[in-house]
């Protein structure tokens, strides 16, 4: 009886907290005044803050049905502009189909720590929106503003290092996607000199990193991960500095998913570290292909892949059947050292012909989509459970060539593949 009584005076607690922020809400959008925006707007983010889950999946709805634009405005504005198509009609028509929370997320972000309550705003919707598509509209609104507000030209990229505060560190450690960072020996192997770590920091979160990347300076292109994040190593002098390999790029917001911040982040390092050490001539990564295994296992109708002649097909059918007998039908029974052919052959087809599609390797998308070329494929280059769940302990070098940049990412575009010599013969 006593937990049933705490639970009805929790549900009206949180009714009362919704009603409150909803209120606070429609005070924002109709203050005139900048002082009271300010804050009202501080007492949006503090409500917000205190709202449990389903109060926030509430509030989401709210947002999504009680402030979007008014149908019969947005009609009558696009006739008045189809019938008359001037400046001022077409002024009046983006006013009318504006939805009006957009305004009212831009007076959240004017607030002290706005900015921040609204990426983890995002974060809380982009983890509802799978069950409920209906909020696709508010998600595009607040994508659409969190791309303006941190674009590239309004961040800074710092560099991170062993003296940078114990709160940014900390950060780094938790935040590394790609390869654990096991703890504070390891962390403080990949800050050496012949390691560098960069971040993308906005304004309005000066002590959060948004992302970072590793980068090894190396005397040649890498071709296993080990090496690489091995804390015992022995850090290389300045003059066998020859190669720069990014390693791994971490995004630390969730909420920020989508914004585009790890390619102008790459490119901005390459510059950096070009200008710093003008012996670099090579920039390339290291990078998984977390989609490879699972892409085999499912049997890709080689055939319908256009850009893919009819020899290719062959080879690539014979390899998949040699691998398939190899390993019973279990994929996960795949001696891959004993078969690294045709894994490699089978992976470059997967690189060079299907990375241009929704469904290609993200990293592949990545990296291609931002104007590298798919330049060599490593077997045995990650042998831990994880690389080899994914790829079989395949890794793939991506070369940036800076002088290339644009033109292999218009190519992309065009649905091309830019790829070495060695790539193509694998085929």
């Amino acid at each position: 009886m006593l937990a049933e009584l705490r639970s009805a005076a929790r549900r009206v607690g949180d009714q009362r907290a919704l009603r409150s922020l909803l209120i606070d809400c429609r005070r924002l959008l109709s203050e005139r005044g900048e002082a009271n925006s300010v804050a009202i707007a501080a007492g949006v983010v503090q409500h917000f803050a205190h709202l449990a889950p389903e109060q926030q999946l509430s509030f989401f709805e709210r947002l999504s049905r009680d402030f979007s634009p008014d149908p019969q405005a947005v009609l009558h504005s696009a006739q008045a502009y189809a019938d008359e198509p001037s400046a001022d009609n077409l002024i009046v028509l983006t006013r009318a189909a504006e939805p009006p929370r957009q305004e009212l997320l831009r007076r959240i972000n004017r607030t002290a720590g706005g900015t921040a309550a609204l990426v983890r705003m995002r974060r809380a919707l982009l983890e509802k929106l799978p069950q409920r598509p209906e909020l696709r509209a508010l998600e595009a609104d607040l994508y659409h503003l969190l791309s303006s507000w941190f674009n590239p030209g309004f961040l800074r990229c710092a560099k991170v290092d062993w003296n940078s505060p114990a709160q940014l560190l900390e950060q780094i450690i938790r935040h590394e996607a790609v390869h654990e960072i096991d703890g504070w020996d390891d962390l403080r192997r990949r800050l050496q000199p012949d390691r560098r770590c960069f971040a993308f920091f906005h304004p309005q979160l000066p002590d959060e990193p948004l992302i970072f990347v590793e980068v090894a300076l190396l005397p040649e292109m890498p071709t296993a991960i080990a090496p690489l994040i091995d804390k015992s190593s022995e850090p290389m002098p300045p003059s066998a500095f020859k190669v720069a390999a990014f390693y791994s790029i971490s995004n630390c917001q969730p909420g920020l998913r989508g914004v585009s911040l790890g390619n102008f982040l790459i490119k901005r390092v390459a510059e950096q570290l070009h200008r710093e050490l003008p012996r670099l001539r090579t920039f390339c990564t290291l990078s998984p292909i977390p989609g490879f295994a699972a892409w085999l296992a499912r049997g890709e109708d080689f055939a319908a892949l256009p850009s893919l002649k009819r020899p290719a097909v062959e080879r690539a059918l014979q390899a998949r059947a040699a691998l398939q007998e190899a390993c019973g039908g279990d994929w996960s029974k795949l001696d891959a050292a004993a078969h690294a052919d045709a894994l490699q052959r089978l992976a470059a087809i997967y690189l060079a012909h299907v990375s241009t599609r929704g469904d290609g390797d993200p990293v592949a998308r990545f990296h291609l989509d931002n104007g590298a070329r798919l330049e060599r494929l490593n077997p045995g280059a990650n042998v831990s459970r994880k690389g080899l769940k994914q790829a079989h302990g395949l890794m793939v070098n991506y070369l940036y060539d800076l002088a290339r940049i644009e033109s292999s990412h218009e190519a992309f575009t065009q649905g091309e593949v830019v790829h070495s010599r060695a790539i193509a013969q694998m085929i």
